[in-house]
C-alpha cells in the first residue's frame, strides 16, 4: 500500500484538469484519483480516474467517503461567461450546489478542500487587486463563485481558495481556444481581428496555475490565495506580443473597446491579481507572457507530430 496522500480531483477533463495530473503524476508526491464527468480524456497513466456526476448528491458523497481523499482540488465548475448568464439555473447546480456537495463530504472525510475561483467575483473597477479587496460581481459567473466561496469558508476543516484570472494553454483533446491560439490562427490566415484595449488581466498559464494549487496542497497552506501572471496586459497588449512571437503582421490587429461588442454577461473592466501573498507564502512564481507563450508553441508542435 502507498503511504502517500491521496488527493483527489475534480474537472480532471479540463485544462486545468489536465495540468494539475501530469504535474501530480510527475512529482510523485501524491497519490492522484482524478475525477470528471464521463470517460477519461486525459493522456497518460500513473493515476486513477474515476467517472463523477458532481451533481449526484449520493454519488459524491459515497465515492468520496470510499476515497477518502487527504486533499480534494475542486477545479470543475461552468466557466463560459455568457452561457452562465443564459442558463442561470445549470450554472447555479455546476457552480454552487456541487461545490456544497462536495464541501459536506470533505468535511465528512477530514480531506483538505482547495476550491478554485475567479477574478470575475470583482466588480472590474480597480486592479491588480490583493486577497482582501471586496468582491461585487457583474455577472452571474461571477455570483455563483462567489456563492461557492462562502459555502468554502464556512466548511468545518481546513479550506483553501486559489482566485485565478484568465488562464491559457492548450491540453489534450479540448475543444475551446485561448487568446494566444485565436490570435496566432486568425493572423496565420491574413484575418483581421478586433481586440479590446480597455480589458486589463494578469492573465495566467494553466501550467502556473496547477502549479500554484499544488503548493498549496503540498504545504497545507489555507486562505485565499491570488494565483495568476504577474503582468497586467489589455487582451490588445496580450494579442500584438504574440504577433510579435510569432513575427506576424501586427497590422491586422485593430484597436477596439467593449462597448463595440455585445455579450450576453457583463465583463469587469479592470480585474488582475497582486500575487505577492502566494509569491511569499507558498514559493510561487509564474512564467511571464512571452515565456508562456514560448511554451505554448513547443506544445503547438508537439500536438501535431
Amino acid at each position: 500500500m502507498s503511504n502517500k496522500k491521496k488527493l483527489f480531483l475534480t474537472g480532471a477533463n479540463g485544462l486545468l484538469g489536465q495540468k494539475l495530473v501530469q504535474q501530480l503524476v510527475e512529482e510523485g508526491k501524491f497519490e492522484v484519483i482524478a475525477s470528471g464527468r464521463g470517460e477519461c480524456r486525459l493522456p497518460g497513466d500513473g493515476f486513477t480516474y474515476v467517472s463523477l456526476d458532481l451533481e449526484n448528491t449520493e454519488e459524491v458523497d459515497a465515492k468520496i467517503r470510499n476515497i477518502s481523499p487527504d486533499v480534494i482540488i475542486h477545479g470543475a465548475a461552468m466557466t463560459h461567461v455568457d452561457q452562465c448568464e443564459l442558463n442561470q439555473e445549470a450554472c447555479y447546480r455546476a457552480n454552487v450546489l456541487a461545490t456544497k456537495t462536495l464541501v459536506e463530504a470533505a468535511e465528512n472525510t477530514g480531506s483538505h478542500f482547495i476550491f478554485v475561483s475567479t477574478d470575475f467575483i470583482f466588480s472590474g473597477e480597480e486592479g491588480p487587486l490583493a486577497e482582501e479587496a471586496e468582491a461585487d460581481p457583474v455577472n452571474y459567473y461571477g455570483e455563483t463563485k462567489l456563492e461557492a466561496e462562502a459555502i468554502v469558508r464556512g466548511m468545518k476543516g481546513l479550506w483553501s481558495i486559489a482566485r485565478t484570472v484568465l488562464v491559457f494553454g492548450i491540453a489534450h483533446d479540448l475543444s475551446r481556444s485561448n487568446i494566444v491560439l485565436w490570435v496566432k490562427e486568425n493572423l496565420e490566415a491574413g484575418k483581421e481581428i478586433q481586440v479590446v484595449d480597455d480589458q486589463y488581466r494578469t492573465p495566467t498559464l494553466a501550467e502556473d496555475l496547477a502549479k500554484g494549487c499544488i503548493l498549496i496542497a503540498e504545504q497545507t497552506a489555507t486562505g485565499i490565495y491570488h494565483i495568476s501572471g504577474a503582468e497586467m496586459m489589455t487582451p490588445y497588449e496580450m494579442a500584438l506580443e504574440v504577433a510579435d512571437f510569432f513575427a506576424l503582421n501586427k497590422a491586422l490587429i485593430k484597436q477596439t473597446d467593449s462597448t463595440r461588442f455585445t455579450q450576453p454577461a457583463k465583463r469587469p473592466l479592470k480585474t488582475g491579481f497582486v500575487i505577492e501573498k502566494a509569491r511569499k507564502d507558498l514559493g510561487f512564481e509564474p512564467k511571464t507572457f512571452r515565456t508562456a507563450i514560448g511554451i505554448l508553441s513547443k506544445q503547438i508542435i508537439l500536438a501535431r507530430s
